[in-house]
């Protein structure tokens, strides 16, 4: 890390973040696209789906070699490919979607569906995800930061790296498939180092954590933030301490991804001394696509160039149903297609085996010249059940906006859409350990809605008859978590509840 502080104070940058810097964003993701074209040309994929054919046409101007792609290759989401490919890469078969064999399958949250979801991490993915990494990294030396911090602790709170082995693959959250396999140069700086994170048992981890924080000085931290602040709050209580600062004073750096961290903003502060600094990553079990780039944009820069083609889909009625799936027909976007303001749905195509795979993300971006982007939501994480179009994004502004009006702090929350008197509702469940009466926060909610999107308000006046809230106790968001096997790690509570979930959810809360 001494190293990497010294890269950092002379200003050294990778090869291929200048070319990014100083490159085409279509020229960049066309030169992508054909790398992933020709590693993959002989696997059973590219033969049936004839990617020599395709490659040919990288040698015509324009985008001939984008519309032969998208002719030739269908698109997937998840269970399609598995059903199709992926389940035979669990079987040990090789050059199915990616050249060899898959070792390792990292196990999604499983937040849109009912039941985790395999997703493969070639030995290609993993370097791409390091590569990336460093990049980010890198990056600090935008910040106005002191030379010692580079040779603190990094603390990468995720899942066990105890993997699970069936004799053909290993399978596992994805934070614990990478920090398993650390470079050797990170791994002296490393916490909660290897023994503790191989444990499995979310709760004992916590507790070893907090028997070893006084004796770790800790710059960075790394996780999700609802479990950064749960233990965050183990060991100020423990130490019996103030702030998280009267044990790693030199603590400067978070960075988390995977939520939206402004709902917890306003909690994880108290826990704090000073200010930290706030970094963003895209980092998805099916790659790292994206992180935040400089201290003075809070959007995140899109990887144009390490093992990851993209497209877009507009993200609206005309080509999405009202569940979140896409309609026949649909005709995707390449990056050169886009326009800022606009939400897309986005299509990988990576270095791992993913071919036109909607990743189930909706992200909209802020700057088409820096390629800088935010997360708005999912495509299954929404509500639209008579039109008002409510986004994960829009849910989480209201949520912080009632925080700041009513002087709260709400950790956790989660939106079902019911019928109403042959009509809609919409039933929130706000998790607060705070005094705050149901109705008034409510009341909030629903008005500040009203102020972010249009199309709710119009439908507040017709369709959606009935908007209600339940304040639950913060810590049965976290034991329900529990009782679904998703606890800790990677692991999120889906913002928006459908199907078997929710009845998971609402028996949970009968008990």
């Amino acid at each position: 890390m001494a190293i990497i502080g010294t890269l950092l104070k002379k200003g050294i940058h990778l090869r291929e973040s200048l070319e990014q810097e100083y490159g085409s964003a279509s020229e960049l993701q066309k030169q992508e696209l054909k790398k992933l074209l020709i590693a993959a040309r002989k696997t059973h994929f590219g033969e049936k789906y004839q990617f020599r054919g395709i490659l040919e046409s990288f040698r015509q101007e324009g985008d001939a070699y984008y519309q032969a792609y998208a002719k030739k290759v269908p698109i997937y989401d998840y269970e399609k490919i598995y059903a199709e490919w992926w389940h035979l890469l669990q079987q040990g078969e090789k050059n199915i979607t990616w050249p060899k064999a898959i070792k390792f399958f990292a196990l999604s949250s499983g937040t849109s569906g009912a039941s985790s979801k395999y997703i493969p991490i070639s030995k290609d993915m993993v370097q791409a995800m390091r590569k990336t990494g460093v990049r980010q990294l890198l990056t600090l030396s935008k910040y106005d930061l002191p030379s010692k911090l580079f040779n603190k602790g990094i603390l990468m709170l995720g899942g066990s790296t105890d993997l699970e082995f069936n004799g053909t693959y290993f399978a596992g959250d994805l934070s614990g498939i990478t920090a398993g396999r650390l470079p050797i140069w990170f791994q002296r700086f490393y916490k909660p180092g290897q023994k503790i994170a191989k444990n499995k048992n979310w709760g004992e981890k916590l507790d070893q954590i907090v028997e070893k924080a006084a004796k770790w000085d800790i710059g960075i931290i790394v996780g999700v933030p609802a479990w950064l602040q749960i233990l965050i709050e183990k060991i100020i209580a423990h130490y019996q301490v103030e702030t998280i600062h009267d044990i790693w004073p030199n603590l400067t750096i978070f960075v988390h991804g995977g939520v939206c961290f402004e709902p917890y903003k306003r909690g994880f502060e108290k826990l704090l001394a000073r200010p930290l600094i706030y970094m963003e990553t895209y980092l998805a079990s099916e790659g790292f696509l994206a992180f935040q780039a400089s201290p003075e944009c809070s959007s995140m820069k899109l990887v144009l160039n390490n093992g990851v083609f993209y497209e877009f889909i507009p993200f609206t009625d005309q080509f999405f149903d009202e569940n979140g799936d896409l309609k026949e027909g649909v005709q995707p976007l390449s990056i050169a297609g886009l326009r800022e303001g606009v939400e897309y749905a986005m299509l990988i195509s990576t270095c791992a085996g993913a071919w036109r795979y909607m990743i189930g993300d909706v992200v909209k971006f802020t700057s088409l010249e820096e390629c800088e982007l935010i997360i708005t939501g999912r495509t299954k994480h929404f509500l639209s059940l008579c039109g008002e179009h409510l986004s994960v994004d829009n849910m989480n502004k209201a949520i912080q906006m009632a925080e700041n009006q009513l002087n709260i702090h709400i950790r956790e929350f989660t939106v079902i859409g019911l019928p109403y008197q042959n009509l809609f509702a919409h039933q929130w469940y706000v998790g607060t350990d705070d005094a705050i009466d149901h109705e008034v926060l409510g009341q909030r909610i629903d008005d500040n809605l009203k102020q972010i999107n249009d199309d709710y308000i119009t439908e507040r006046n017709h369709a959606l008859k009935k908007v209600s809230v339940q304040v639950v106790p913060s810590r049965k968001f976290y034991d329900w978590m529990k009782s679904e096997g998703k606890e800790g790690g990677q692991h999120k509570f889906p913002r928006v509840l459908k199907g078997a979930k929710m009845d998971s959810w609402i028996a949970f809360l009968d008990q």
